[in-house]
């Protein structure tokens, strides 16, 4: 049967929230909305310290040596979702993005259904439980890929729970979700290609050679009442010798799938509503630890927001080691060791330019030191940045 479009309601949300047109139909709700996010970058020197993406661009490399930038995007989204009188509904979810590169991407394609207050099944592309809230950081949040080349050889990693999260260029996700009361508990299950993880398949100076899809299972409970929330996670890739590399000393090929973290994280707002959380103050923390073969990483993140004003810390700890003794490129982290990174982050929020409520500015900066252990020479480096983003909601 056709949709009879029955009802045209439009309605605007919050700033916080994306605004929405919303059609009621025979078959449920229908909502289009839109979210375009346009920053203009500026960084003290070429190359960054880690490999985390800061920036919407599907081709973004953590080796461009641009001082000035400008990137961005535009996305358009679609969700539909029918309820029934007994609290049954399904619905879906499709998120295109359009970058300043002129690539079409996409952020989620999900399709779910569920009992309300109950459980919930979803599946497709889209993102799990977030481990490790940044608040109102303009730099380390990005949209597209959450799962893909996060991992870059002669960079700092700062592991945030985001490997088995979701979000793949390769594969899709399977998720459980229960709840009881207060508690929630969800089991997220992720088929990808693993060495997509890597940014170009390469690991600790060595190529790796996909052997089969890994399976990431990442459970999760956490618990909300409104003014605290709370979490413990896992993540972990089930599938042995999902890619391999070639070691020539040892003249076989190894094993590098074997990817265990796990996560804490904790929030709390003064308005006892984490949906009001920017009326008042906001607190988020953060642990994460990553046992990977041939390499331990350690996350702590602290960050709150009050009065548009956004404030974090990060401190990473590598431990790597193994690295390819033949590894030509010797600039950066190129070698087995110990290194520290500390990264400071600030916004401030300019909510309702021109006197419209879906359209703010943000301006953010950051700082970021890497120390080396004395087995790499004891040196430092430093980097730091200034952002302005344009926030336009429709």
């Amino acid at each position: 049967m056709k949709l009879k479009i029955m009802v045209g309601v439009c309605c605007l949300y919050s700033a916080s929230t994306l605004a929405a047109i919303e059609w009621l139909t025979e078959q449920g709700t229908l909502k289009l909305y839109g979210d375009v996010e346009f920053n203009i970058d500026a960084a003290s020197k070429k190359h960054q310290l880690t490999s985390l993406k800061t920036t919407a661009k599907k081709d973004f490399d953590a080796k461009d040596g641009d001082r000035w930038d400008i990137n961005g995007r535009i996305l358009i989204g679609l969700d539909g979702k029918r309820e029934l009188a007994n609290n049954a509904y399904a619905g879906f979810s499709v998120q295109p993005l359009a970058d300043l590169s002129g690539k079409v991407n996409l952020d989620d394609a999900s399709f779910f259904f569920g009992h309300k207050q109950d459980w919930q099944i979803k599946v497709g592309r889209f993102e799990a439980y977030d481990m490790f809230p940044l608040g109102q950081d303009t730099f380390i949040e990005y949209s597209g890929n959450t799962a893909n080349d996060l991992y870059s050889d002669g960079f700092g990693y700062i592991y945030m729970m985001k490997e088995g999260r979701g979000r793949s260029s390769t594969g899709g996700a399977l998720e459980l979700a229960k709840q009881f009361g207060d508690f929630n508990f969800q089991i997220n299950s992720m088929v990808k290609d693993g060495t997509t993880l890597f940014n170009d398949s390469t690991y600790h100076g060595y190529k790796l050679r996909k052997e089969k899809n890994v399976v990431y299972l990442r459970p999760v409970i956490a618990y909300n009442n409104g003014t605290i929330s709370a979490a413990a996670a896992v993540e972990h890739n089930v599938v042995s010798n999902a890619y391999r590399y070639y070691d020539e000393v040892k003249d076989k090929w190894l094993d590098q799938s074997k990817r265990t973290g796990y996560g804490l994280t904790f929030s709390w707002n003064s308005e006892g509503d984490f949906n009001q959380s920017a009326q008042g103050l906001l607190i988020n923390s953060s642990l994460a630890y990553l046992d990977a073969e041939q390499e331990k990483d350690f996350t702590a993140g602290l960050n709150g927001v009050w009065n548009n004003i956004g404030l974090g810390y990060i401190f990473a700890a590598n431990d790597i080691k193994t690295f390819n003794p033949n590894y030509k490129d010797k600039s950066g982290i190129s070698t087995k060791g110990k290194y520290k990174i500390h990264t400071i982050n600030a916004s401030y929020l300019i909510p309702n330019v021109m006197e419209m409520d879906n359209f703010n500015l943000y301006l953010g900066t950051y700082w970021s030191h890497l120390d080396r252990d004395k087995k790499q020479g004891g040196d430092s480096d430093n980097r730091y940045g200034a952002r302005l983003r344009f926030k336009y909601l429709f």
